[in-house]
């Protein structure tokens, strides 16, 4: 049987794909749901002291990146309403959601920053084309490669913080 800790990281993972799913599949009400209970079980059951800056900061920042993208003509959402009109709000919930998962499940990938810029370079975009697919929203041609170096961008710097952020509590 796992521990009771390997069982929190893996509701961590499983809890954060069923928001993805649910989000990207019910469209921008579910999401509004669905984020608001799951992101309140985190920070009720889960989150760190002071992680609620660290998620709202990556919400903001996914408004600006993909709102941004979407300006630049990267995303073509038809009719969908768009938070601030830049986004459906399922796609910005899937902002704060991942973000539930990088002091937790995640936490273990920091350390390799290079293996995590890799990785973030490929399920970054894949989830792009994956939640695309489901939605009927069309991607630019561009858009994946900019995807994979905004994702690489953005989990290298994740490294960096939660290493730099380590770093200064085991020096207390």
């Amino acid at each position: 049987m796992a521990s009771p800790r390997w069982q929190g990281l893996l509701f961590n993972a499983l809890r954060f794909e069923a928001g993805w799913l649910l989000c990207v599949l019910g469209g921008s009400w579910i999401a509004a749901i669905t984020g608001s209970i799951l992101l309140g079980w985190h920070f009720w059951r889960c989150a760190k002291p002071g992680e609620w800056r660290f998620i709202g900061v990556f919400a903001l920042l996914g408004l600006a990146l993909d709102g941004g993208l979407h300006v630049a003509g990267g995303f073509d959402f038809g009719e969908q309403p768009l938070v601030a009109g830049l986004l459906p709000l399922w796609l910005w919930m899937l902002w704060p959601l991942f973000a539930t998962l990088v002091f937790h499940s995640l936490a273990w990938l920091w350390q390799y920053p290079r293996i995590a810029a890799l990785c973030g370079a490929v399920s970054g975009p894949l989830s792009y084309v994956g939640g695309a697919a489901l939605t009927g929203v069309s991607l630019a041609p561009w858009l994946l490669p900019a995807q994979a170096l905004i994702w690489a961008v953005l989990c290298f710097g994740i490294s960096r913080y939660a290493n730099q952020k380590t770093t200064v509590v085991n020096t207390r």
